[in-house]
Order: C-alpha cells, then sequence, then structure tokens
C-alpha cells in the first residue's frame, strides 16, 4: 500500500459515502457506479464490465432490466441540474462493447472441503453460488425447471432480455466450479432432510412461483390467465391463445410485460388496468414509454369487482376508485366511489397483481401458510444448517434486490462454516488530481436508448430486443453527463487566505463561509452552520454534496490550499496473500 491510500473501516466514513455518492448507497449491492462509469468513459470497456460483475454478478442482464434505484437518487436528476445519468444503460454499454474477453473461471481461493446445496437458480441462487464458489466452497444448484435462471428465463420476455445474454452471464457463474442439476423437484425427487444430510449447508432460494388471486366471482373461468403462469407460457414457447381484446390488471413489471407479449400474440386492444395513477407506478419510466409507443392503454383508478362470463370470461366489472393518503408503505390509500359501477369487455384477462412464495415441505419452523420461516438478517431458519434467501424471504422483489439478498446470504453462510469473515466492505481514500470534467458536461442532454425501428419489426417474433443498445459515442457521451461524486474536494483552512474566488467561481452553492460544522456522535459532518458576518466566520468548507466536481475552485485557488481525493466504498477480500484485487 502506498503513503497515499488508506482503507477505513470508520462509521463517519461510511457516512459520507451514503450522503455524497446517492446512487452507489442506492443500489442494493452497493456497485461503485463512478468509477465503472469512467472506465467506460476512458473506453476500458472490460474494467467498467468487471467492477460490476464482482458485486451484481450479471452486468449484460442488469444493463437491460434493473429496476434502476440508483438513478432515482442520481445528483443530476437534481431540480437544477437535469435529468439523471443514464447509469444502467452504461453499464449495459460495458457489457456490449467489451467483446468476448474471458471473464474470471477459477476460484480466488483454494477448495475448503465444504459442500452448499442452492436450491433454486434464479437470482438470489445463483449470486450465492457465485460467492460461495469464489472462495473455495463447492456449490451443487438444484434447480426444479428444465433450465436455469429462474425469472430470467422464465418471467422476463426475450424482447426484453436475449436469452444469449442470459446464458453467457450464467455460464461465467457455472464455470467457477458450480454444479447445476436442472429438473430436480424438492419433496418429489429429492427431500431438503437429504440434502442436509450430504451437505454443509442448504440454501433456499426458490423465489416467488404462486400467484396472487383477485378473489373475486368468474376468476375460474377459460380465458382467465395469472400473469406469472401467461409468462411463463410464452418463455418457454407454450403460446396463450387470448383474442384480439386484452385486459391486464396489475403495475408491476409483469403486467407490462405481459401486456406487450400479447400484443405479440396477435391482440389488437391491450389495456393495464390500474387500482391508482400512473404516478404511482414503480416500473421505469421506460418501460411506460415503450408500452405506450407500442399501443398498449392505461385506465386508472379501478377496483375490480368481478368477472363476466357464462361459458369464457367476456369482461370485468369495475367501479371507480378516489385516491387517499399515503400510507405507510409508501403507496396511496384508495377507497370505492359507491355507484360507479362499469363493464369494460374482453376476450381475454390476465391478473398480474402480484406473487407469493409457495408452502414448501422441509425442517425447520413454518407460518401458517407452510413458508419456511428465516431472519430476514441472518438469513438463518431454525433447523441448523438450513438458510433461506431472495424472493422466497422477503416476498417478491426486484432482480438486484434479490442478488443482494443471495451475496448477503452466501457471506452468512461462508462465516458459520468457515467460522471467518471472507468479504468486507471498507473505505479506499487515494489522493487524486483534478479531473477533466469540464463545466460545459452539465449541459448534455441524455442520451436516450435507441429502439427498433420501424415498430412493426417489433412484433414479428418474440425474440427481436426493443432496446437496441447505444453505439460506443453515444455511451461515452452519456458517462461525461456523471458528476464522479467519489471524488472529494476539500479545503485547507490553515492555508486558506479567505479570498473568496473559490466562492465565487463555484456554478453552485457548494462553497460556504461557515461558523460551524455539525457532527454526529461518529464525528461524521452532518451539516454546516453559514454565516455572512466575517466576524463569525471560522472557515470556508467545501460541501460535497452540492459539489458538482467541476474543479474550478482548484483553478482559481492562488495558495493552492485546495486538494482532491478518490474516496470509494469496495468490498475487501480478507486473506489478501490469495488474491490480487479487491472483489
Amino acid at each position: 500500500m502506498s503513503d497515499d491510500v488508506i482503507y477505513s473501516a470508520g462509521p463517519e466514513d461510511f457516512y459520507y459515502i451514503s450522503v455524497n455518492i446517492p446512487c452507489q448507497e442506492a443500489c442494493p449491492v452497493n456497485t461503485n457506479i463512478p468509477s465503472y462509469i469512467r472506465s467506460l468513459y476512458e473506453e476500458k470497456y472490460n474494467q467498467s464490465y468487471e467492477t460490476n460483475r464482482l458485486v451484481n454478478i450479471f452486468p449484460g442482464v442488469l444493463g437491460r432490466i434493473c429496476s434502476r434505484p440508483c438513478e432515482n437518487k442520481c445528483r443530476h436528476g437534481e431540480s437544477e441540474l437535469g435529468k439523471p445519468v443514464n447509469i444502467c444503460h452504461i453499464k449495459r454499454g460495458a457489457a456490449d462493447f467489451r467483446g468476448n474477453e474471458v471473464v474470471t473461471k477459477a476460484p480466488v481461493f483454494p477448495s475448503t472441503g465444504k459442500k452448499v446445496a442452492v436450491i433454486g437458480s434464479g437470482p438470489a441462487g445463483l449470486a450465492a453460488a457465485h460467492d460461495l464458489s469464489t472462495i473455495g466452497i463447492s456449490v451443487t444448484i438444484y434447480e426444479a425447471l428444465d433450465r436455469s435462471g429462474g425469472m430470467l428465463a422464465y418471467g422476463i420476455p426475450e424482447f426484453r432480455l436475449p436469452r444469449n445474454i442470459l446464458d453467457k452471464e450464467i455460464e461465467a457463474v457455472l464455470e467457477l466450479g458450480v454444479a447445476l442439476k436442472t429438473g430436480v423437484r424438492i419433496g418429489s425427487d429429492i427431500t431438503i432432510e437429504n440434502l442436509m444430510a450430504q451437505y454443509d449447508g442448504v440454501l433456499v432460494a426458490v423465489g416467488c412461483y404462486s400467484s396472487i388471486p383477485l378473489n373475486v366471482n368468474g376468476e375460474a373461468l377459460p380465458g382467465v390467465h395469472s400473469g406469472l403462469k401467461f409468462m411463463m407460457d410464452v418463455c418457454s414457447g407454450r403460446m396463450p391463445k387470448i383474442g384480439k381484446k386484452v385486459l391486464v390488471i396489475g403495475a408491476g413489471f409483469t403486467a407490462f410485460d405481459c401486456a406487450r407479449s400479447a400484443l405479440r400474440l396477435g391482440a389488437e386492444d391491450v389495456t393495464i388496468c390500474l387500482r391508482r395513477t400512473e404516478k404511482d407506478l414503480t416500473v421505469t419510466q421506460d418501460e411506460i414509454l415503450e408500452a405506450k409507443r407500442e399501443g398498449i392503454k392505461f385506465n386508472s383508478l379501478l377496483l375490480s369487482r368481478g368477472i363476466i362470463g357464462k361459458e369464457k370470461a367476456e369482461g370485468i366489472e369495475f367501479v371507480r376508485s378516489r385516491p387517499g393518503m399515503l400510507r405507510p408503505d409508501g403507496k396511496r390509500k384508495i377507497s370505492p366511489i359507491e355507484g360507479s359501477n362499469f363493464i369494460m369487455s374482453a376476450d381475454s384477462i390476465i391478473v398480474a397483481v402480484g406473487q407469493r412464495q409457495e408452502s414448501m415441505d422441509s425442517p425447520g419452523e413454518k407460518d401458517d401458510h407452510g413458508i419456511l420461516i428465516a431472519d430476514r438478517k441472518s438469513f438463518c431458519a431454525s433447523a441448523s444448517g438450513l438458510y433461506v434467501a431472495g424472493d422466497y424471504l422477503s416476498g417478491a422483489s426486484t432482480v438486484i434486490e434479490a442478488i443482494a439478498s443471495g451475496r448477503q446470504a452466501a457471506e452468512r453462510i461462508a462465516r458459520d462454516l468457515l467460522k471467518k469473515k471472507f468479504r468486507e466492505k471498507t473505505i479506499r481514500v487515494q489522493e487524486s488530481t483534478i479531473t477533466d470534467r469540464k463545466r460545459i458536461w452539465d449541459f448534455i442532454p441524455r442520451q436516450e436508448m435507441p429502439t427498433l425501428k420501424p415498430m412493426r419489426e417489433r412484433f414479428q417474433t418474440f425474440n427481436k430486443e426493443v432496446e437496441t443498445g447505444h453505439l460506443p459515442d453515444a455511451a461515452k457521451e452519456e458517462s461525461k453527463r456523471c458528476y464522479l461524486c467519489y471524488y472529494h474536494f476539500e479545503i485547507d483552512i490553515s492555508r486558506c487566505i479567505y479570498c473568496r474566488l473559490c466562492i465565487d467561481v463555484a456554478p453552485r452553492d457548494c462553497i460556504k463561509m461557515v461558523e460551524e460544522i455539525e457532527t454526529n456522535k461518529d464525528g461524521a459532518i452532518t451539516g454546516l452552520v453559514e454565516t455572512t458576518d466575517w466576524e463569525k466566520v471560522n472557515g470556508i468548507v467545501i460541501d460535497n454534496s452540492r459539489c458538482i466536481r467541476c474543479g474550478e475552485c482548484m483553478r482559481v485557488c492562488p495558495v493552492d490550499c485546495i486538494s482532491v481525493s478518490k474516496v470509494e466504498l469496495l468490498e475487501e477480500l480478507q486473506e489478501k496473500e490469495r488474491c490480487n484485487s479487491h472483489g
């Protein structure tokens, strides 16, 4: 370690990251977003890809279907700064441009002699298998379906996630030595008790494969499809017959996938029926935009009262609803408007209002519905050596959340089996120089994702990817917009001559005369008490939560009292002598 690099586990430094690099803090796996964006800008595509893969496992997949919690927190999206950086699609760019360069194909550590069975090959199970295998734990995945991937393979249509991309990134996990056994059903082909007798640990990561019903009259009529079953049929090549007019009930990604798939099955009139409004949707804005471009309609503030029909479904009786105050879970309360009942006709109805866990025959404590109970912090079930992760633990979540859960469960399993930590988050602080980031880059418009044109080509087959990907120049242009928030600017107050040149040149109110610095119990800076009274000024301070890293302050400082360092949240492998890099 050189003199200009230090590592810290101090809570004050983790607090700094949470405030000043909000995109990374929002990412469930804490991807080092500024680093991989900078790598792409420098055209180091493989490096950008690897920065992602080491923590989120599937960059090419997530670059297409991630729910993008990072973009909601991007500082470029603050009110006076414009639209958030297109973080997700920059990740895809790294995957697209890197070519066929080989990823890590061997465990980082030698064999420990320990064996773990993972039940389920969805994102949580695969992420756990990846991390366990890299430290020398032998992993076997048991998958009930015919292919690996879980909901990635059976719940997301190919026009959003090409299967060659998915297969390539799953193969990178298997090449670490992970064994995969498909078509093996727990309970009928093998029991969890059998696995616990053969392995040192068993991780249940089977997801949520039970559709939540509407619980209204007529739901069992022919022509009514559950969203999950509908998508699994479509992704398996068993194309349902749906007619010309389709109503989809739901507001999540599955509902949107069902609606867009219905168009590709020949439907001419598809409407998504919402309990709330478009503003309450949690799917990405791109998903809403593409659905509308394809001709899907939205009807808001509807509550289902029953499905109409005799021999088959012919429509839905709705009642209008009224939005109310926000509930503690962030969703808006709704109440029916009595007497507003009406009927919408349909040839087919797709119910995509959510999924939940299925009961499981296993040791350990279960709830009233037969769902295996585990602690959400430790991932441990009541039976020793049995763990739970992913959607089966939390309920239906996003892909990136499932990956985070799988990785955290792997960490717990490894610590229990090996009696030590193998990965730990750390803050690396490294002296740096001013970046080449230019102020004019702040005004570069967001580079939107190109899509397949003309529109009719989208509906010719199921496997034509709608989002065609950025060209390298567009991805690089988008990467310029990133504020590189992992750079920390600081004024040496002992050398500052209070000339105010830095304040005058700053394009935002990010450099302030302060009377006092507020800190918490850990010593982290939580606030600044500003003043315009020179008799009360105790220093001029850079507020890095407002700084846009343009470097103008450093360029005008006459006494060179401003320094810059790179502050990064990383994962560190504990036995450094066995590896060559952070992971």
